[in-house]
């Protein structure tokens, strides 16, 4: 496949909705949170810049990046729906979507224990969020958002793959596209 197919994708930020996936959710359990992080730019732009930030990284952190934010994912969503609080989540949630806009923006290799740390605490807050919001089966409800994460982590791994070795400032402008998002999220 061209290149020139993946570009559409660097619309995703301009979508409507692109406020917070946290207003009131339709359906429940499984198809709830298979749709959760499809539901607003906050969440969508976390999960595809995981995977564009662990596609910039060597061979060892491709992997673990997004294996570590699931699990944290998994942690905070624990603590959400057990109405075990976590300061400033919103912020936070921006916050991530910020730096990790910067991250890719700047091709920042930082080390690998910085790096699972990074996604750790930026999944945390999303988690939450999941957790705090869930509806119906929370068991299925944690399966749907986590498979629909990890999708997102593939499909943006995947996109950063294909334009890095052709276009790399195409996935830096990403990046960048990501990052001022976030910043509009704070405001």
């Amino acid at each position: 496949m061209k290149i020139r197919h993946y570009l559409p994708l660097l619309a995703l930020p301009l979508l409507p909705g692109a406020a917070f996936a946290h207003p009131g959710h339709d359906g429940n359990g499984l198809i709830a949170g298979l749709l959760h992080p499809f539901g607003g730019a906050d969440h969508l732009l976390a999960m595809l810049a995981i995977g564009i930030w662990a596609a910039l990284q060597p061979r060892a952190l491709k992997f673990a990046m997004p294996g570590t934010f699931l699990s944290a994912l998994l942690g905070g969503f624990l603590l959400g729906a057990n109405g075990i609080g976590l300061p400033q989540v919103e912020t936070g949630i921006a916050l991530s979507v910020l730096l990790l806009g910067l991250l890719i923006a700047s091709a920042a290799r930082l080390p690998a224990a910085v790096s699972l740390a990074l996604a750790g605490v930026f999944a945390l807050f999303h988690g939450h969020a999941h957790g705090a919001e869930a509806s119906g089966s929370l068991t299925a409800f944690a399966v749907g958002f986590l498979a629909a994460s990890l999708a997102l982590h593939l499909g943006g791994g995947l996109l950063a793959a294909a334009v890095q070795r052709r276009l790399p400032l195409l996935t830096r402008g990403a990046g960048a596209l990501i990052a001022a998002s976030g910043a509009l999220m704070l405001v």
